[in-house]
């Protein structure tokens, strides 16, 4: 259940039009594939854009599809390119986000579908300039040992970073919240991740640092921040409970933005939230129209 007050203090600032309070200076960018929903997939970057965002990210767009055919591949990125924006992350795929599915590279059988869909994602990157690609790690499965979808993980992600690192690219690995028997719940088994594939030669791989899911996981967020900053290589945001717009639900986003930057953090922060408003516009209120587009050129995620 959301917090009365804090929902009462957002709403409050939707009908005001007034725009709540940062301080950490980190530019924003919208995730394509929560925010704009109301709206068919290749007309989102261009809602981004009239919103004020210079920038965006998207789940892969095709959940059925490791290799979309080359003219769904080309509307995408030419929506991309006349929306006039730049498209910062791009997840690699992972099955049906929306259905069971949170991942494929550490399930045998399917890790397959991410290994033919990794060359596909970083052309589209190479196309577009994008910095970042999020590899979900998936499921545990029965039949499978922990070690061996470990293993099968490890491999997949050091073939993902090799295939980035010649655009320039990094690999995210995530921490997830949720019902799905997700394999990393905390910022340390995601860390541990990132190190091991590290440690095989791959340091262009990294941390994605989602306040929502660490938050309803129950992870400690500033313990999360203090020792994992160093690895942190691109953040998201909700608010929690609800996982909807910062204002609804009681997380002190600002403090925690603020406590990476003063660890050494410089690169985008996605806001990747469900809105509670009848629309997506409706439920930027609590972002001043200046701070949307970008101040600075970020930290390459």
């Amino acid at each position: 259940m959301r917090n009365p007050i804090a929902v009462a203090n957002v709403n409050a600032a939707h009908e005001e039009g007034v725009a709540m309070p940062d301080e950490h200076g980190l530019n924003y960018l919208v995730n394509c594939s929560m925010l704009f929903t109301e709206l068919p997939l290749l007309e989102r970057p261009a809602a981004a854009k009239r919103a004020g965002f210079d920038a965006v990210e998207f789940w892969w767009p095709w959940p059925q599809e490791p290799v979309p055919t080359d003219r769904e591949v080309d509307a995408f990125v030419r929506a991309v390119r006349d929306a006039g924006v730049q498209l910062v992350g791009l997840n690699f795929f992972a099955g049906d986000l929306a259905g069971p599915d949170a991942g494929v590279l550490s399930i045998p059988g399917r890790s397959q579908q991410f290994t033919q869909n990794v060359p596909v994602a970083v052309a589209i990157g190479e196309q577009l300039g994008v910095s970042a690609f999020n590899a979900l790690y998936g499921n545990r499965v029965p039949g499978v040992t922990e070690a061996g979808q470990d293993l099968l993980a490890a491999e997949s992600l050091a073939a993902a970073a090799a295939a980035a690192a010649r655009i320039g690219a990094n690999v995210l690995v995530e921490p997830v919240s949720g019902p799905k028997p997700y394999s990393l719940r905390t910022a340390d088994s995601a860390a541990a991740v990132v190190t091991r594939v590290r440690a095989a030669g791959h340091p262009n791989i990294g941390m994605l640092c989602d306040l929502f899911h660490l938050a309803n996981n129950g992870d400690d967020l500033e313990a999360a921040i203090s020792t994992h900053a160093p690895l942190t290589l691109h953040v998201q945001v909700a608010d929690f409970p609800g996982r909807g717009e910062p204002g609804s639900g009681t997380l002190e986003i600002d403090r925690y933005l603020s406590q990476l930057v003063a660890h050494g953090y410089a690169g985008w922060v996605g806001l990747e939230y469900k809105p509670s408003t009848a629309d997506t516009e409706a439920s930027l209120q609590w972002l001043a129209p200046m701070r949307r587009a970008a101040r600075h050129e970020g930290r390459r995620a």
